[in-house]
C-alpha cells in the first residue's frame, strides 16, 4: 500500500476531527483503493472511536454479500458506476452504525480497453442524504489515481458534514 502525503494525514485529521465534533462517525467502502481511505482514518491519535469500520471489496461478489448490493445493479451498470457508488455507500451505511458512509469504485489502472483508466466515482451516504462524483482523472498511474481518490473522498466527507 503507498503511504499517505502529509497533507492527506493533516486533512484526514481535521476531517476526523470535525466528525468527532459533530458526534458523527463513519464507515468506508472501498474498492480500486483497496482499504487506503480506512487506513489514513485510523492512523490519526485519538479519533480512532470515530471511526466505526470499512469494506473493501474488490470483487462484485463482495459488494454484493457484504454490502447487500443487488447483483442486478452491477450488472446492468458495472462496477464502476454512479449507482454501484451510490448503492455501497448505502450498504455500508446500512451494515454499520456508522453516520456517513463513503464509497469508493474506479478504475485506478492498467484496465481492459473497454474501461476508462482513472474514472472513478464516488458517493457519501448519511441518513437523509446522498452525494455523488464523478471523477476522470485519466491515465496517470495506479497510485496517482488513488492519491486523487481519497482527496475527493475526504472533498465529499468535509461536504456531508457540513450539509
Amino acid at each position: 500500500m503507498i503511504a499517505a502525503s502529509d497533507a492527506q494525514l493533516s486533512r484526514a485529521k481535521r476531517v476526523m476531527q470535525t466528525l468527532k465534533q459533530h458526534e458523527l462517525t463513519i464507515a468506508t467502502a472501498e474498492s480500486c483503493t483497496g482499504g487506503m481511505l480506512a487506513s489514513i482514518l485510523t492512523d490519526l491519535r485519538g479519533l480512532s472511536h470515530v471511526f466505526e469500520c470499512s469494506f473493501v471489496v474488490y470483487s462484485d461478489q463482495a459488494r454484493c454479500d457484504l454490502l447487500g448490493i443487488d447483483r442486478v445493479l452491477v450488472t446492468n451498470f458495472g462496477a464502476v458506476s454512479r449507482e454501484v457508488a451510490d448503492a455501497m455507500a448505502g450498504g455500508a451505511l446500512r451494515r454499520s452504525r456508522a453516520s456517513i458512509a463513503i464509497a469508493i469504485t474506479g478504475f485506478a489502472g492498467p484496465c481492459r480497453e473497454a474501461d476508462e483508466e482513472g474514472l472513478v466515482h464516488l458517493a457519501c451516504a448519511r441518513a437523509q442524504s446522498l452525494r455523488h462524483r464523478e471523477k476522470h482523472f485519466g491515465p496517470i498511474g495506479r497510485d496517482r489515481v488513488r492519491r486523487h481518490a481519497i482527496d475527493s473522498a475526504l472533498d465529499l466527507i468535509e461536504e456531508a458534514i457540513a450539509g
